[in-house]
């Protein structure tokens, strides 16, 4: 076998090599997600790029992604508010987590901006809206930043831990918003 050709094949099993690297990456460690929709601004925007990391832990407050329970070709992107076990309340604008308050600074500078006097989350419980006083064993309850223009756990339930596809880490794009969330 000549020298160049050698080299050739040297190449192409480099790159052979790195696409099996990175289909495995794909498959078992991360997920790229297009954001679609408002109902995580301002956290997140339409268009925007994320990264989801597979298979690591959730907790309160993680932005997770999973499948639309009611639109099968459809993800959606929300935040973690209800662990397994927890009672959920929001009363005056305020989350209360198993009785008590519980401080949401990620949506401080969305409730400043609100103008027409209305609270941006409206006053609910767990039971009204799900018909559970707690969060089922194994399932998650979720809501997106936007919470007037959300199509999140209030509607659709509780999230089972098996459906969450990766929990929001990173922006891609635009490159001004590149980094962690």
């Amino acid at each position: 076998m000549s020298l160049k050709s050698k080299e050739l094949l040297h190449t192409v099993l480099f790159f052979i090599g790195l696409a099996v690297v990175l289909v495995l990456l794909r498959e078992f460690v991360f997920t790229p997600v297009v954001v679609k929709g408002h109902s995580m601004d301002p956290t997140l925007a339409d268009g925007e790029r994320v990264i989801a990391l597979k298979n690591t832990e959730i907790n309160r407050f993680d932005i997770v992604t999973f499948p639309a329970p009611d639109e099968p070709k459809k993800s959606y992107i929300k935040r973690v508010i209800g662990l397994p076990g927890d009672t959920i309340e929001y009363k005056k604008d305020v989350l209360y987590i198993n009785g008590k308050e519980v401080k949401e600074p990620y949506l401080d500078k969305f409730k400043s901006e609100v103008t027409d006097g209305l609270p941006l989350t409206y006053d609910f419980t767990l039971n009204e809206v799900t018909g559970e006083k707690k969060v089922p064993k194994g399932e998650y309850f979720v809501m997106g930043d936007n919470r007037r223009n959300s199509k999140d756990g209030r509607m659709i339930g509780f999230i089972s831990k098996d459906n969450i596809s990766g929990d929001v880490k990173f922006v891609l794009w635009p490159l001004n918003r590149f980094g962690t969330i």
